[in-house]
């Protein structure tokens, strides 16, 4: 069975964990660590693999473990699978970028011990079918990676960072807690198979789902709960960074799924879709407008996390409100647009943070105001950034696009939906989605261009050198999958057909494998339809054939003449264009409303010998509104039941006898 196989390659990593523990000043250590991760992670990707094609009934089992009346239960089924291949896919490619980048990390005692178990808890929430297993591996997972983002607690941007993820951490399994307790009921019935089987109040459903949102949302980045997630993501280390980025987001996404699509069973109320169609449009469109103004490569992306949870969202409230309306074809189609999506940019993003931890490697800066030029000294990591970057910008024939362009396909059809405010919103939404997507393609260009191209603008990026074979592999291993989804995607359409079924009513695609040239065709092929690989040969051939006839026809004389030099005949590369510059008009658009953002020039008179500046300011509004007042109002009332502790035993007693009486009287009130 696959199943006791999975949770034997979990023990193997939680003992890895225990042995880097003494193990971590020896020689070598961190290669035989990552290297068990990497065989472990590699055999439990094909495990899961199997199981997802092969399609057999679920797998089930009970350890005397946990709760005594309840034990541990553990169960794989097609959507467990699904989210196991992305889990493991994601931990195979950081554990094969850490065996080059490992040796340059400052604190490896603080790092391998939890890398591992960060793993294991991630694939345990997976695999775990009871409400107490859940949360135990869910906290499992939140405190192993808040330990590895204190890795390098010395900077208090770091610790701030870690403080604010433990809390959000916190307040995200406290919402799960109560979600789980209000499905279990008054029987107290809390594996999942006694919670499918039972029944749940409208009233309570809505609820749940709110409660789902709150803890899933949480720790995947939903606005406005997104706050910790540009802090937390850059203060670890980059394949940390990638496995929190780009796979611990997908666990949340799982978590929400596996409550409201599974456990909650079929929709009955058509809002349900309203509301997380609408949290997943403002997620995208916020994210992408956040992420533009950053001029730290990590920050940056971990912002762009926020826009393409934001898209997944999307994707899951249609998914809803088609589902509510009874309307299956639809919905399938739009949970493969959402799960497509969380494959997708589970590849494309721990691609950019690899890739920006081998350009902080070579050169120790994540500020792009201090790089350019790496395109020269490091060309294989500048290609395969922007393999990552044209794929994370929706550009065919990569894969971000097909995800992207089905969910554009949910979205038209949405005019068959009957409740007025869904057709007033949904398109409202794929505007949204279409502004975001353009978007996005303006930040990577910024991204790239400003990190790789131009002239170097410190000495560090002057003197960076390529990066060492192993992360190289890692990287253009997720370059190649990006690609290969993108021009097969049927492929990955049909290896979702059973998650989609299973939580669909049974409910799927027409297989896509069947279709001439693997084209891929959601609905019919009269209406839409999409051939990566037609896409990728047109682009070939026409490349190729307009460079043939470049070199042809054009005049092979010799010319010289000055280059262009924007009017700046200066070679400083302080003249060249900047982050800052380049997402000025964007903020003068956006800013004033999403940032408050303010601008102070100073001028100074002629004859006035001091320089002219400008003072750019940016406030998060989410933040000063949103959780500044709350932790103020913390403090405060903290400090009012400080005198608590002061009290005498009399005191103390009558407070108790108080609270007793109070809450008997409630009890009474209560029945």
């Amino acid at each position: 069975m696959l199943l006791p196989l999975l949770l034997s390659l979990l023990l193997i990593l939680v003992a890895a964990s225990i042995y880097a523990v003494a193990a971590t000043h020896q020689p070598d250590c961190s290669r035989r660590i990552y290297g068990i991760t990497l065989a472990v992670t590699t055999v439990a990707l094909g495990t899961a693999l199997t199981h997802l094609l092969t399609a057999p009934a679920p797998e089930m089992l009970t350890l005397p473990l946990g709760l005594p009346w309840l034990g541990a239960h553990f169960r794989l089924d097609a959507l467990s699978a699904f989210f196991l291949i992305v889990v493991n896919l994601g931990g195979a490619v950081a554990s094969l970028f850490a065996l080059g980048y490992g040796q340059h990390e400052k604190a490896p005692e603080r790092v391998l011990p939890f890398f591992p178990a960060f793993l294991a808890g991630m694939n345990l929430v997976l695999l775990a079918d009871d409400a107490y297993a859940f949360l135990f591996c869910w906290e499992l997972m939140s405190l192993t990676s808040w330990a590895l983002v204190m890795a390098h607690h010395q900077e208090p941007a770091n610790v701030r960072a870690g403080y604010l993820y433990l809390v959000m951490a916190c307040f995200g399994t406290l919402a799960l807690l109560l979600a789980f307790g209000l499905l279990a009921g008054t029987s107290g019935g809390y594996d999942f198979a006694t919670i499918r089987a039972g029944t749940v109040t409208p009233g309570f459903a809505g609820l749940v789902l709110a409660l789902a949102l709150l803890g899933a949302g949480s720790k995947a980045g939903l606005v406005p709960l997104h706050v910790w997630l540009p802090l937390a993501h850059p203060a670890a280390p980059s394949h940390v960074s990638a496995l929190m980025s780009g796979v611990m987001t997908k666990v949340a996404v799982y978590g929400f799924i596996r409550i409201v699509f599974d456990l909650l069973g079929e929709p009955v109320l058509w809002w349900w879709g309203g509301v997380v169609l609408a949290l997943g449009g403002i997620t995208a469109v916020l994210g992408v407008l956040y992420a533009l103004m950053q001029h730290d490569l990590k920050r940056l992306l971990a912002y762009h996390t926020v826009e393409n949870i934001g898209i997944i969202f999307i994707g899951l409230g249609l998914a809803l409100a088609f589902q509510a309306n009874q309307m299956y074809a639809s919905a399938a189609l739009a949970l493969t647009a959402a799960l497509f999506h969380v494959l997708n940019h589970s590849l494309f993003k721990s691609l950019l943070f690899l890739g920006t931890g081998a350009v902080l490697t070579a050169t120790g800066e994540r500020d792009m105001e201090r790089l350019g030029g790496l395109i020269h000294p490091m060309p294989w990591t500048a290609l395969a950034f922007l393999i990552g970057a044209a794929a994370i910008s929706a550009l065919p024939p990569l894969n971000g696009f097909v995800s992207e362009w089905l969910t554009f396909q949910a979205i038209l059809i949405s005019p068959e939906l009957p409740q007025w405010l869904l057709k007033f919103l949904v398109p409202a939404i794929g505007a949204a989605l279409a502004l975001s997507a353009a978007l996005a393609a303006a930040c990577f260009v910024k991204a790239f261009g400003i990190t790789f191209l131009g002239r170097p603008r410190s000495p560090a990026a002057a003197q960076a050198q390529e990066t060492d074979r192993y992360s190289l592999a890692a990287l253009f291993t997720l370059a190649a999958l990006c690609l290969l989804a993108g021009i097969l995607p049927g492929l990955v359409v049909d290896g979702l057909a059973p998650v989609v079924g299973l939580l669909n009513g049974g409910a799927r695609l027409t297989a896509q494998h069947s279709q001439p040239w693997l084209t891929l065709v959601p609905i019919v092929d009269v209406k839409s339809s999409y051939n990566g690989l037609l896409v990728l040969l047109f682009m070939a051939l026409s490349g190729t054939g307009a460079a043939f006839l470049i070199h042809r026809l054009a005049s092979n004389k010799s010319r010289r003449g000055p280059p262009w030099d924007c009017g700046f005949p200066d070679a400083n590369p302080a003249f060249q264009y900047t982050a800052s510059s380049f997402a000025q008009p964007i903020r003068r658009v956006f800013g004033s409303v999403v940032f408050q953002a303010r601008e102070r020039i100073f001028m100074p008179p002629p004859g006035d010998l001091r320089p002219a500046r400008l003072e750019v300011k940016l406030r998060d509004p989410v933040w000063e509104h949103g959780y500044a007042p709350i932790a103020a109002a913390v403090v405060a009332l903290s400090g009012r039941f400080n005198h608590f502790q002061y009290l005498t035993i009399r005191r103390y007693l009558s407070l108790v006898f108080g609270v007793l009486v109070l809450l008997l009287l409630g009890m009474a009130l209560w029945r």
